[in-house]
């Protein structure tokens, strides 16, 4: 087995979300993504509940869970190359390889073996296709 510094980032971070608790993997989507897209995610009304179930307060459903999940590894393989706010503006907005339609939106209304891996391919090619004379956009 490679130690974690050889090891591609996509791994890494899909080992961290399959062994974060589901009330840790909230929080953590909660700093990438904030509150509101989190709880549009959910879906939930109040981001008060995104709250709860980052404190522990309150546990989300399963679907809900594989949903936050999915979007938590495509959050932070991104945020591995982008600030937040480029990662926030990515989920929210429309997306050309996704037929222009919003990766938050899919990962919350659609069919998840379906959606999580067209988003995720979308934040892989996304990743790989930004223009270098770009690279401001990028993570200091």
């Amino acid at each position: 087995m490679t130690s974690t510094e050889d090891e591609p980032a996509d791994r890494r971070v899909h080992r961290k979300s399959v062994q974060l608790s589901d009330a840790q993997l909230v929080y953590e989507l909660r700093e990438l993504l904030g509150f509101q897209l989190v709880a549009d995610i959910g879906p939930v009304k109040e981001t008060r509940a995104v709250r709860q179930w980052a404190d522990g307060d309150r546990k989300p459903s399963a679907a809900t869970m594989a949903r936050l999940r999915s979007a938590y590894l495509v959050a932070a393989i991104l945020h591995e190359h982008y600030s937040s706010s480029v990662v926030q503006t990515w989920f929210s907005g429309l997306n050309p390889e996704l037929d222009d339609s919003i990766p938050a939106v899919l990962l919350r209304d659609g069919p998840l073996e379906q959606t999580g891996p067209a988003v995720l391919a979308a934040a892989r090619a996304f990743i790989a296709a930004v223009d270098p004379s770009e690279d401001t956009i990028r993570k200091a």
